[in-house]
């Protein structure tokens, strides 16, 4: 579980349960920094630990973790698994029409806009294995909520990973109401283009001019300046969920061998 100082006593409840229950740690930051910063931590936090997958839901069950045997499985073969709404046997139940419209038309948008077949670039319920953080770079993610999961999976698809979808049902969550907006929505689909060309291929050559090796080196897109930027450094724009109070938890807990799930809260 990853606390950022939440006011609400989160962290006093997290360190009750490390105490209890075997395989849950915390992680406590001193104060909130947005929903990016958080998966940031907790990335950071199972690869120290060796963890061999992340696993990223929200734990207020609107992402129900009866899906999470077929992610694990699903991993063995795919280097990125996305719990998917929109692959055949996906649904959402509950949903306003709104939230429907905003949500459809920003998985199409992206997609198209980005030239993938990914079905649901915006869902937050995803595994993501150990190989794909090491090589996307995730500290130098730019985007926030909303578009930081899209760029995420951009990414690591240019880096010539393999996603797989799996369908879920998704439910509305039952407690509390969600920040998102179409103002919010149209502000992150903005950015979307600005993901296209992030990656530059550069090539180390020997003095014969012999190829001697190929690497990747990520750009980070050039967000318009915004007062308080994200992640410590300004001149990024936050695109959604960055400043949120929320309450969903966006999870990770690392695991040593096997898959890693962290809980955020702040």
């Amino acid at each position: 579980m990853v606390d950022d100082a939440s006011p609400d006593g989160t962290g006093a409840i997290a360190d009750r349960l490390a105490a209890e229950l075997q395989g849950v740690e915390v992680l406590h930051r001193t104060g909130k920094e947005g929903l990016g910063a958080a998966y940031l931590a907790g990335f950071e936090y199972a690869l120290k630990r060796d963890a061999e997958w992340v696993i990223v839901m929200d734990a207020d069950f609107s992402h129900d973790p009866r899906h999470l045997p077929a992610m694990i499985a699903a991993a063995q073969e795919a280097d990125l698994v996305l719990g998917s709404r929109y692959v055949a046997g996906g649904e959402i139940t509950n949903w306003p029409p709104l939230r429907r419209v905003l949500s459809r038309s920003g998985s199409l948008y992206a997609r198209l806009m980005l030239g993938v077949k990914v079905r649901d670039l915006t869902t937050g319920f995803r595994c993501v294995g150990k190989r794909v953080l090491e090589e996307v770079e995730p500290s130098t993610l730019r985007s926030q909520g909303y578009v930081f999961n899209i760029e995420l999976t951009y990414r690591a698809l240019l880096a010539g990973f393999s996603v797989k979808e799996i369908p879920i049902r998704f439910q509305d969550r039952q407690e509390g109401e969600s920040k998102m907006s179409l103002t919010i929505a149209i502000e992150a689909l903005r950015l979307v283009p600005k993901l296209r060309g992030l990656r530059t291929e550069v090539v180390d050559q020997a003095s014969n001019g012999a190829v001697r090796a190929r690497r990747l080196r990520w750009r980070p897109p050039r967000w318009p300046r915004r007062r308080d930027g994200i992640l410590g450094a300004p001149g990024a724009d936050p695109a959604g969920e960055a400043g949120e109070d929320t309450d969903d938890q966006q999870v990770v807990r690392s695991a040593s061998a096997a898959s890693a799930h962290t809980r955020t809260r702040g």
